[in-house]
C-alpha cells in the first residue's frame, strides 16, 4: 500500500470525485478562479500549467466526503477516527527509498506557485507543511505555514506567535542560529490533516498521520536539514529560516479577508527535491478545502475536550458562517441549568480563537443553521442566557478585533430549554406516520 497523494487521487477518481483539466491554465489568478467555481464540488487536477512541467491539484479535500475518504472512514465517524489516531499515535517506519529524490532544483521559480487574489503581494504556497526539530523536547514538529515567494532563493514565512514553529525559531535565534527546516508539498491528505492539528508541545504530528493511515506511512531523512519527511512526498524544499532577516507579507485568510501587513522571518533555499512527473498541491485560502483542513482537526479537538469536561456533550460543530474557526454550536443533553454555562467556558478554553458559541439541546441539529436559529428564537432570553466575555485573547484573523494585541470580546448563547418553564411548550410537534409517507403514491 502506498500512502501518497497519487494513491488518494486514484481513489477519488474511481469515486467520480476528481475532475481533470486539460486546457492550459495560468498560475496567476486562473487556477484560483477555476477552483473557486468548483468550491464544494470535485477536486481538480490541472494537467497543462503554463510555463511549468508540474501538474497542479486543488480542492483536494474540499468536502466532508473527501475528508472522510482521506482518513479512511465515513462522514459521521471523522472525529472518532481523528481522536483515536491522536490517542494511539504511532511511529512511522523509516526508509532510505525516498521518491522525492528523483529530481532537484535550486530555483523557486521551478515550482508553479499560484497567485490567488488581486491585492496579495505575490504568489503563495498554501499547502506547505514545515518540519523542524523541537530543540527542548528532542522531537520533531510539523505545521502548516504559508510561504510568499520573494525571489528565486527566498520566501517570507508566516508564523503565529507562540505556536510551535515560532517557539523553535525563537529558540534557535536566542542561540545565535538559523533554523534548518524541510517543507513538503503534495502529501497524502491524512498527513496534511495531522499537520493542521495543534498537537501538544513535544508531540510529533507525523505519528498521528501514521495512525490515520493504518500504520502505513513511511518517512525518509532529508539530505540538508536531516528532518524525517514523508518518503513519497511530491516535493520537498530544504533550507533555513534566517535569524536576522524579515520581509513584509499579507494574504487572504480563512475568513476570505486580507490579513494586515506583518514583518515575517525569511526562509533561504538550499535545494528543491521532487518526483518524476510531479504534482503541486494548491489550497485556495478562505474556501472549502482551507476551512476543512484547518477547522476539522480543531472541531475534533473541541469535541474531545468538551466530552471530557462535560460528559453530557453530544456534538460540537464549527459553523460554515464562522469559517470553521470563529463560531461553534455545542449540542448537549442538559441535566442541570448550569450545564450550558459550563459548556460555554469549556468551548472557549478548548479553542482560544473561538469568538461565539451557541449551546443547544439534543433535539436540535447543531449542523443545521435554521434549527440553531429556531432554538435561539424559542429557548433564549438575552437578559438571562447571554454570556459576554470582554477583552480576552482571540483570533488574529478577525478584522473587527484588536488584531495586533489579539484582544476580542466573546459571546456565549444558552439556547437550551429552561427547566423552570413548561416542558410541553418546547416540544416540537410531530405527525404520526409522516416519516413513512412516499409522495410518489400521492402525486401522479
Amino acid at each position: 500500500m502506498t500512502c501518497d497523494m497519487r494513491s488518494y487521487l486514484e481513489l477519488i477518481a474511481k469515486k467520480g470525485e476528481l475532475a481533470v483539466v486539460k486546457k492550459k491554465v495560468s498560475t496567476k489568478f486562473e487556477i484560483a478562479a477555476v477552483t473557486a467555481k468548483m468550491d464544494g464540488s470535485k477536486a481538480l487536477l490541472f494537467e497543462n500549467v503554463k510555463d511549468s512541467k508540474f501538474r497542479v491539484v486543488s480542492n483536494l479535500v474540499g468536502t466532508r466526503k473527501r475528508f472522510a475518504h482521506a482518513v479512511g472512514t465515513t462522514d459521521a465517524k471523522i472525529h472518532d477516527k481523528v481522536i483515536s489516531a491522536i490517542k494511539h499515535a504511532s511511529k512511522p517506519k523509516i526508509t532510505t527509498k525516498a521518491k522525492f529524490l528523483e529530481n532537484q532544483s535550486r530555483d523557486l521559480f521551478t515550482l508553479p506557485i499560484v497567485t490567488h487574489f488581486d491585492k496579495e503581494p505575490g504568489p503563495f504556497i498554501t499547502s506547505s507543511i514545515i518540519y523542524t526539530k523541537n530543540q527542548e523536547m528532542s522531537t520533531q514538529n510539523s505545521s502548516f505555514n504559508r510561504l510568499l515567494r520573494i525571489d528565486e532563493k527566498h520566501f517570507s514565512i508566516r508564523m503565529v506567535e507562540g505556536r510551535h514553529l515560532h517557539r523553535t525559531f525563537v529558540y534557535a535565534k536566542e542561540h545565535g542560529e538559523d533554523l534548518k527546516v524541510a517543507i513538503s508539498i503534495g502529501v497524502h491528505p491524512a498527513v496534511s490533516i495531522a499537520g493542521a492539528y495543534q498537537a501538544d508541545w513535544g508531540k510529533d504530528e507525523l505519528e498521528i498521520a501514521n495512525e490515520l493511515l493504518g500504520k502505513k506511512l513511511t518517512l525518509s531523512k532529508s539530505p540538508y536539514s536531516q528532518m524525517l519527511v514523508p518518503s513519497e512526498s511530491e516535493i520537498i524544499i530544504e533550507g533555513r529560516i534566517l535569524k536576522d532577516k524579515t520581509h513584509k507579507e499579507w494574504m487572504v485568510e480563512m475568513l476570505r479577508t486580507y490579513d494586515f501587513k506583518r514583518e515575517q522571518p525569511v526562509f533561504e533555499l538550499d535545494r528543491i527535491h521532487f518526483r518524476n512527473n510531479p504534482i503541486f498541491h494548491d489550497v485556495l485560502a478562505g474556501f472549502g478545502e482551507h476551512q476543512l483542513l484547518m477547522g476539522m482537526p480543531i472541531e475534533a479537538k473541541i469535541n474531545k475536550e468538551l466530552k471530557q469536561a462535560l460528559p453530557q456533550t453530544r456534538n460540537v460543530v464549527l459553523t460554515e458562517g464562522g469559517c470553521k474557526w470563529l463560531h461553534a454550536v455545542v449540542q448537549i443533553s442538559k441535566k442541570r441549568e448550569s450545564d450550558p454555562k459550563k459548556a460555554i467556558d469549556a468551548a472557549f478554553s478548548a479553542h482560544r480563537s473561538l469568538k461565539n458559541v451557541v449551546i443547544v439541546d439534543d433535539d436540535i441539529d447543531p449542523s443545521d443553521p435554521v434549527a440553531v436559529e429556531y432554538a435561539m428564537a424559542t429557548r433564549f432570553q438575552a437578559d438571562k442566557d447571554l454570556v459576554i466575555v470582554p477583552n480576552v485573547r482571540g483570533s488574529s484573523l478577525d478584522p473587527s478585533s484588536d488584531q495586533k494585541n489579539l484582544r476580542t470580546t466573546k459571546m456565549g448563547v444558552d439556547a437550551t430549554k429552561s427547566f423552570s418553564k413548561r416542558a410541553e411548550g418546547f416540544e416540537i410537534a410531530k405527525i404520526p406516520g409522516a416519516e413513512n409517507i412516499s409522495l410518489k403514491k400521492y402525486l401522479k
